[in-house]
């Protein structure tokens, strides 16, 4: 082991927690000790960098601690993160989450705590930043970066929609487990002749939806990308079922996905702090209208449903091979960079190879959405509700571009 360098390199989650990110923060800390590096875990993403008091001793923080590979050994199979994470966007929080200590300080609606950020990451002694996110969580490393903060970004996301990289960790394990539910819930269908409606995630990209489709799972599947006619994806998924000797057929849905003519469904008005809105209940539309209009396409006669949202079953677990094996790479890619003396970087894969972008490749459009979406044209049958997979000579393994 080398000696101590005297540089430190703090990481944290933020965002939904996926399969994978244990692993990354394991190979970030074991790599970074062995280069010398002392290594400190913030827990509960953003929020934790804002909760931080520097007013108390380290050992007295909550939202710090150190990491060792005592420490880290024993999660790198598992799930989850420990670290722990929020949707806490740093410089829009409510009044009512400013930290206790800060109140005084910060009494507006909404308060921008990026220098009580940098304030708290000089505090812990912190050279390098490794923030392991989504677009919403990388977007404030983006700012963090400007403010003089040297970060070397992870992607991380369910939906597989971070620009400027073909992978994100957690996006395998969500596809496999999507793969094997739908399979297993292939014999209730079957048992009772039912439509089988699965909602998937997915808010803005259909990646989640499309993938599984095109490895098997079902019959027609649902994006966010494009309007959906539910006759039209009645009738087919009625022939789909007088095709199979089984008598059931299975589409997936996207949990963005939306009516021809209609809007996103959500569960209430509610939104976090990013300005979303908690997506649900499009599957259970689905459902009710393939029902209601079945007997058209059904010589009159009513085809029962099968409703299920696989949610965070998806998320659960220990990660795939796939999932174990990246967030590995993608740590000790990080290290590299840091070794390197470079920041304001993520790494990511393109052309299927690892590599390293900038940060800046995060930015969302116009309308606060990722720009990373489904390619209708090149990859989605609008007429029949299917993938398409053909002409591929050139294209990345996972149909998931960089951008």
């Amino acid at each position: 082991m080398k000696a101590n360098n005297g540089k430190t390199i703090g990481i944290l989650t933020g965002g939904g927690d996926v399969p994978g990110l244990n692993p990354a923060i394991r190979a970030v800390t074991l790599r970074a000790i062995k280069e010398g590096f002392k290594v400190i875990g913030i827990k509960n993403g953003w929020k934790g960098v804002i909760s931080i008091n520097p007013s108390l001793p380290f050992e007295d923080q909550e939202y710090s601690m150190e990491l060792t590979e005592q420490v880290v050994n024993r999660i790198g199979r598992t799930g989850g993160t420990f670290l722990h994470s929020s949707r806490t966007k740093a410089d829009r929080v409510p009044l009512k989450n400013v930290p206790e200590h800060l109140k005084d300080k910060y009494k507006d609606d909404y308060n921008d705590l990026t220098p009580e950020a940098v304030k708290n990451l000089n505090y812990l002694g912190i050279d390098y930043l490794i923030p392991i996110g989504g677009d919403d969580t990388l977007s404030y490393g983006v700012r963090l970066h400007k403010e003089g903060i040297k970060v070397i970004a992870i992607p991380k996301t369910m939906d597989g929609d971070v620009p400027g990289t073909e992978y994100c960790i957690g996006f395998s394990t969500c596809i496999t487990r999507t793969i094997e539910l739908t399979h297993d819930l292939r014999t209730c269908a079957g048992s009772h002749e039912r439509i089988m409606v699965i909602e998937v995630f997915g808010r803005n990209a259909g990646f989640s939806a499309l993938l599984p489709t095109l490895g098997g799972a079902a019959d027609r599947c649902i994006i966010p990308e494009h309007p959906f006619d539910i006759e039209l994806l009645t009738e087919l998924l009625v022939e789909d079922r007088l095709r199979n000797p089984s008598k059931y057929s299975i589409v997936l849905v996207s949990e963005g996905a939306q009516f021809k003519g209609g809007t996103v469904k959500y569960e209430d008005d509610e939104t976090d702090m990013f300005g979303h809105k908690k997506l649900g209940g499009i599957g259970d539309e689905v459902g009710k209208m393939i029902k209601k209009l079945s007997p058209k396409f059904n010589n009159g006669e009513e085809i029962n449903i099968i409703n299920q949202k696989l949610g965070y079953l998806v998320r659960s677990g220990q990660p795939d091979a796939l999932d174990s094996i990246v967030p590995t790479a993608f740590a000790n890619l990080a290290m590299d960079l840091i070794l390197e003396s470079k920041s304001g970087l993520m790494v990511a894969i393109n052309g299927g190879r690892y590599s390293a972008v900038s940060i800046e490749n995060v930015k969302k459009d116009a309308k606060g959405q990722s720009t990373k979406i489904v390619n209708v044209e090149k990859y989605y049958d609008t007429k029949r509700y299917r993938p398409i997979y053909k002409n591929i000579i050139g294209d990345p393994m996972l149909i998931l571009t960089s951008d």
